[in-house]
């Protein structure tokens, strides 16, 4: 079983928005789709992760799985510079696993966000 996608609830869907634009754009994502209260981003053809104007707002946690570590570098780096909080700066983290490589960032919600490679140097 696969996940097709995921939505995370936020409180302001245009400080969402522009956060998450900056944040993911490392990662290859742009917005795909809005509606009145949900905006979908778009990566490689498919439309998989998406912001949700609803209450509860923050506590998620969602993980992008990445190519490698310079993209969980950028990736950290631009969730800060779109005004993310640092939640664990890149590197290892052998707790989750052999060769589990991650960072963290904090969205203005409170929802985590995680770039993460597996395996390799």
């Amino acid at each position: 079983m696969m996940i097709d996608h995921v939505s995370v609830n936020v409180s302001d869907l245009a400080q969402a928005r522009a956060f998450y634009e900056r944040a993911l754009a490392p990662l290859g994502y742009a917005v795909g789709f809005e509606g009145e209260d949900l905006v979908y981003f778009v990566e490689g053809g498919r439309l998989d992760f998406g912001l949700a104007r609803r209450d509860p707002v923050g506590g998620g946690h969602v993980a992008f799985r990445v190519a490698d570590r310079e993209t969980v570098h950028a990736f950290h780096a631009a969730a800060l510079a779109a005004g993310g909080v640092d939640n664990g700066a890149p590197g290892p983290r052998p707790e989750y696993g052999e060769g589990y490589y991650a960072a963290f960032a904090l969205d203005p919600d409170g929802n985590n966000l995680e770039a993460v490679v597996h395996g390799g140097a």
